[in-house]
């Protein structure tokens, strides 16, 4: 008889089996669409994203226990009797077999014309193939397809199910659409289901109540609140429907509901009561322990757990806890957490129990977590026990220092140790102060406490001469823990770098970027590669304070290795900020075309990684408006500038000041406003050593005011006296010498001149004009002809406008004459005499697109949501809106039908 049972080929019975393979009969509650309570609230946006599980073959529906998934699938599957099979899994079914025949015997309950040739397993712990084959075939025959819900999944734990149920899956084809209601990812190749399509996914943040949907289902209860105060009950419970149930009918028993619910507090109400006597109450003394000192915890494993208790037994505390559904939620890979509103009460109570404990706990889980590597978690409960110095010395000790910087933690840390307790005093806590107030750019708050650290440091060992006297030098000398000594020097070295930069001090930099060449090896290789960004930044501070004293090769080597550094994210600003003082570089030595891509590269760095923007130290930006400026694009470059806003507190150093300013004044002179150009270079900038290329900015922008009002004797006498190779000067200063009457001695000037000395094409197309202008003052015009061909020819490559701009209206007949006009057209002047310039009136673009940016906005175009683009691209929604604030900003639009029609004016749609 099994035999036939599983061939399915016996002609004797026709009836479905009563019994399943051990012979029990079949529960029929496993087959049964669970009721809906009487005060239910149907939520529409979750049922018609189910109605997609009709045309994908599998749908998942994950959450944690009390989520309300199965009354979300119960009220969907209500609506469609025909062709759906219920099934709720049990843990204690034995092996495929038994899963096998459940699943069978609720597709023959449920659905018509099942095909009878199937057969059903008689072996609990195995299944024939060919079952699964007659199986599959038969569905996939069928004209309507099957829907088969499996409720609470999760329970199904055995590889081999997981395995079997992919394979009919497969083969039923559009035979058959499977539905999962489970706690956990189950064990099917879902990555494939999502690649094509063919996955309707619905977890736990889509199934949390909204604040509408709260205010609806209070207002089932009775119960009316405004959708302010639904939002606050929300992020109370997490939008989790078990526990906004509990605030309903406990708000029901209070005198005033309203008032209750508006001012929930969880620790001091009857939901608090509910949980501690339906929950913890009911737990043994041993797991009500456990959970009230886990509480503490954001997370939590189960070796944590014991750490907490002093006990070996949280494992199977927990996995029981879990599979009791009692508010203990497992996230994977052993690790769990309570539910926020049971935390919450379990900490009041604890306070109640045990008071004094808390911060014992605090200390404890803040000691096993920096043993364990997890550095963010030891910081916190190091703070919440008050231990600061413990708390410094993790950060300090490894090597963490540089996280005040990188735009990732930076605030989280900022905030976290702004509560530093004044009395913890160790130099692990003024480095950490240091960094802090360095962080935010303030140097009379941050060197004091940098230099208590670095006269620290010089206590860590007596000198050779005291090393005999032992206690009483000791006593007065103490000294660092040993484990703090490398990484301490190091980051006080990292700290010394960035004061150095931001104070205009190269050769303090230097020594800081010694010391920490040499201690670099004394330091644990896995520290090193966890906190890539330590380095990063160091390079940084040294190539910029490099940059300052105007040696650019040197600059350009630690720049171009912190531009080089890994670490994703973690080094995301600071090879940003080496890229923009590159760019910077390039732009100084005259290469607009190399300063406008490494300016764009330095961009990306920060946008990719979904940075806050504007982020960095904004410098790719400034150099990207001192190119606009010279291609001649004020509106351009007017617009780069405003978009660059504050830059990151500390890396406004003299580089970035300079720069700034340097910028806007050449902007003005390109509009006629010497005054206010000036202006912008006048004010000081507060560094221990001057910089010849910012002297030279400097002169090249007040000279530039003398030649405008006619003293062309005074700029050159400017000029020349400006120290250091500048070779933007020595043009200039032939310019300035040829407009004062002196054309020899502009002649001589540039062909000083070295080519060799790698100045691009914004140099030698300025010194071209100038040997054409003093040829055509010298009656040479076919010279002058030649030499403005010429000039034309190098700054078309870069549509370097400009140099033409400034000329004078000696170059004019020469641009319109019919020889030169052919080099000149459609760049430098219209096509024809009737076509008007490029982008007149139109808003300028400040930046190109970004390939992830063209992606959304085309997706946007299609009127598609920003859920749906997040889908359509397998990115999170946060990362779509961080791409459209980006691409909006880059538009100058700030709504999506604006950006939509913005793009197509571009041509970018």
């Amino acid at each position: 008889m099994a035999e036939l049972e599983e061939s399915g080929e016996s002609g004797t019975r026709s009836t479905p089996p009563y019994a399943d393979p051990l012979g029990d009969p079949y529960l029929p509650t496993r087959f049964a669409v669970p009721a809906r309570p009487l005060i239910f609230l149907r939520r529409e946006r979750l049922v018609k994203h189910l109605d997609q599980a009709l045309d994908t073959p599998l749908t998942m529906v994950n959450g944690a226990a009390g989520a309300g998934k199965t009354l979300l699938v119960a009220d969907w599957a209500a609506e469609r009797p025909e062709c759906l099979a219920w099934l709720t899994t049990d843990e204690a079914d034995q092996g495929p077999g038994m899963f096998w025949a459940y699943l069978l015997q609720a597709l023959r309950s449920s659905v018509p014309e099942m095909p009878a040739d199937v057969g059903c397993p008689a072996d609990p712990s195995r299944v024939p193939h060919t079952l699964l084959t007659r199986l599959a075939a038969g569905l996939s025959a069928r004209e309507r397809p099957v829907t088969v819900v499996l409720d609470e999944y999760d329970r199904v734990t055995d590889p081999e199910i997981a395995e079997q149920l992919e394979f009919v899956l497969h083969h039923a084809g559009r035979g058959l659409r499977l539905v999962l209601v489970t706690r956990n990812e189950p064990l099917l190749p879902l990555h494939r289901y999502r690649a094509a399509g063919e996955l309707t996914e619905i977890r736990g943040g889509e199934l949390a109540f909204t604040p509408q949907e709260t205010a609806e289902m209070l207002a089932l209860h009775g119960l009316r609140l405004p959708e302010h105060a639904a939002r606050t009950l929300v992020e109370r419970t997490g939008g989790w429907a078990a526990g906004l149930r509990l605030c309903a009918m406990a708000a029901l028993e209070s005198p005033d509901p309203h008032t209750y619910l508006k001012e929930f507090e969880a620790d001091r109400s009857p939901v608090a009561d509910f949980l501690l006597a339906e929950v913890l109450k009911r737990q043994s003394a041993e797991t009500q322990d456990l959970l009230l000192r886990v509480s503490v915890l954001d997370r939590f494993d189960p070796q944590l757990a014991n750490a907490l208790t002093h006990r070996g037994d949280a494992e199977p505390i927990l996995s029981a806890l879990e599979r009791e559904n009692a508010f203990v939620e497992h996230l994977g890979h052993a690790s769990y957490r309570l539910h926020p509103l049971f935390g919450e009460i379990l900490r009041a109570h604890l306070r109640v129990r045990s008071p004094g404990l808390e911060p014992v706990l605090h200390q404890r889980a803040a000691r096993w977590l920096r043993r364990s590597g997890h550095l963010t978690e030891t910081l916190t409960h190091g703070a919440a026990a008050g231990d600061w110095e413990f708390s410094a010395r993790a950060l300090v000790d490894d090597l963490a220092l540089g996280q005040f910087f990188t735009g990732l933690r930076s605030d989280d840390l900022a905030e976290l140790f702004s509560r530093m307790d004044p009395g913890a005093r160790s130099t692990a806590t003024d480095l950490v102060r240091a960094a802090r107030e360095l962080a935010r750019g303030d140097l009379d708050a941050g060197l004091p406490h940098l230099d208590r650290a670095r006269g620290g440091l010089t206590r860590e060992a007596p000198p050779e001469e005291h090393r005999a006297a032992g206690a009483p030098y000791e006593a007065e000398h103490p000294a660092l823990d040993p484990s703090e000594s490398a990484a301490a020097r190091l980051g006080c070295a990292l700290l010394e770098a960035l004061a150095a930069r931001l104070t205009g001090s190269p050769d303090r930099a230097e020594a800081a970027g010694e010391e920490a060449g040499e201690l670099r090896t004394k330091v644990r290789g896995p520290l090193l590669d966890r906190h890539p960004e330590l380095f990063a930044l160091l390079l940084t501070h040294l190539g910029s304070a490099r940059l300052w004293a105007g040696d650019y090769d040197a600059a350009r080597d630690a720049l171009a290795a912190a531009a080089g550094a890994p670490g994703g994210a973690s080094t995301a600003l600071p090879r940003e900020d080496a890229l923009g003082r590159l760019a910077l570089i390039d732009h100084l030595n005259g290469w607009p075309g190399r300063a406008e891509r490494r300016a764009r590269a330095a961009l990306a760095e920060t946008e990719r990684f979904g940075l806050p923007q504007p982020a960095g130290s904004g410098m790719g930006r400034l150099v990207l408006a001192a190119v606009a400026v010279e291609r001649g694009e004020p509106a351009r470059a007017q617009a780069l500038l405003d978009a660059t806003g504050e830059a990151h507190p500390a890396l406004r150093d003299p580089v970035m000041t300079s720069c700034r300013a340097a910028v806007t004044a050449r902007l003005r002179l390109a509009r006629g406003d010497a005054r206010a150009a000036l202006q912008a270079v006048e004010s000081a900038v507060r560094a221990e050593a001057a910089s010849p290329w910012a002297e030279a900015q400097r002169a090249l922008v007040v000279a530039a005011a003398h030649l405008a009002e006619g003293r062309p004797d005074a700029a050159a006498e400017l000029l020349l006296a400006v120290s250091g190779d500048q070779p933007a000067c020595t043009v200039q200063a032939a310019r300035s010498l040829l407009a004062a009457g002196r054309p020899a001695a502009a002649a001589d000037l540039l062909d000083g001149l070295r080519p060799e000395d790698g100045f691009g094409p914004a140099v030698t197309v300025r010194a071209t004009l100038v040997r054409a202008q003093a040829a055509e003052a010298a009656g040479d015009s076919a010279r002058a002809c030649r030499l403005v061909a010429q000039a034309l020819r190098e700054a078309r490559r870069e549509l370097l406008r400009r140099p033409f701009l400034e000329a004078g209206p000696w170059i004019r007949p020469h641009l319109n004459s019919a020889t030169l006009r052919p080099y000149a057209a459609g760049w430098l002047l219209p096509a024809s005499a009737s076509t008007p310039p490029d982008d007149a009136d139109r808003p300028p673009v400040v930046e190109e697109l970004s390939g992830r940016e063209r992606d959304v906005l085309a997706r946007l175009a299609q009127m598609m949501s920003t859920e749906e683009i997040a889908g359509d691209l397998y990115v999170s929604v946060n990362t779509v809106k961080t791409h459209l604030k980006s691409a909006y900003r880059k538009l100058s639009v700030n709504r999506r039908n604006d950006a939509v029609r913005r793009a197509r004016e571009l041509g970018l749609l």
